[in-house]
């Protein structure tokens, strides 16, 4: 694909990534009184899957998921890679039911944010310290209670492919108090889709479910370490087998 092609696929992506949300969030706000309960988890589905072809289509950048085989059948805490925002979307369509770990910010975005509601993330603001742990524990508790999948971010931000940044500690806190095990999902999406970048590069991003790690009767800390070490060494492995530069 040239570079021209790939720039104006490129720009017609991302104006279709941003001017969908306003019809698919419409359509989840207006008839979710009326609709049964999981139709707002189907519309966002429907959205993630057009996204997702379009992004194939447009771009050249398809994706391979390897090891669904980990993932167990009751709700677990999921600790992802942060390197892009495919994994946001990619998620809605890879794995069961979920809600996720947010800043609060996100919920006061009109349409968007309002149709976020709908799915009852865990929003948190990010410097509130102890009592945003709790909330993660709290509302954790809950969700999976519920039959929903916690997604969490371990980073709490995008982090550029080469780079390191502390993992936070509640996602390995909700696993143990909930006895829950830990899967923790890797992939290199931050190599064709970066951050703040408008180019999406060609080729295939790879997704790989780990094994689940078991948080009950263990230090959340050392379940916090087997994750990152998993993590980051599968994703280093993964550039590695594509020909990709680490750093």
């Amino acid at each position: 694909m040239s570079r021209v092609r790939q720039a104006a696929g490129s720009v017609a992506f991302t104006a279709y990534l941003f001017v969908s949300v306003l019809p698919y969030s419409c359509w989840a706000l207006l008839t979710a009184p009326f609709a049964p309960r999981d139709h707002a988890w189907r519309v966002a589905c429907s959205w993630a899957g057009t996204v997702i072809a379009l992004l194939r289509i447009l771009c050249g950048l398809s994706y391979r998921i390897e090891g669904t085989e980990h993932l167990p059948q009751q709700p677990a805490v999921v600790l992802m890679k942060h390197s892009s925002a495919w994994e946001t979307i990619a998620q809605l369509i890879l794995f069961p039911r979920h809600t996720w770990v947010m800043k609060r910010q996100l919920l006061w975005v009109p349409f968007f944010g309002w149709a976020l509601a709908l799915f009852s993330p865990i929003a948190i603001d990010r410097k509130g310290g102890r009592r945003a742990v709790e909330q993660v524990l709290r509302q954790g508790q809950e969700r999976l209670a519920e039959g929903r999948w916690v997604m969490i971010f371990p980073e709490g931000t995008r982090v550029a492919p080469g780079e390191r940044r502390r993992y936070g500690l509640s996602g390995a806190l909700l696993a143990a108090v909930s006895e829950r095990p830990v899967i923790p999902v890797t992939h290199n999406a931050g190599d064709f889709w970066p951050r703040r970048g408008l180019m999406k590069r060609p080729g295939t991003i790879r997704m790989v479910v780990g094994p689940p790690i078991e948080a009950a009767g263990r230090s959340p800390r050392d379940v916090n370490r087997d994750v990152e070490a998993w993590i980051e060494s599968t994703l280093e492995e993964i550039r590695q087998e594509d020909g990709q530069e680490t750093t």
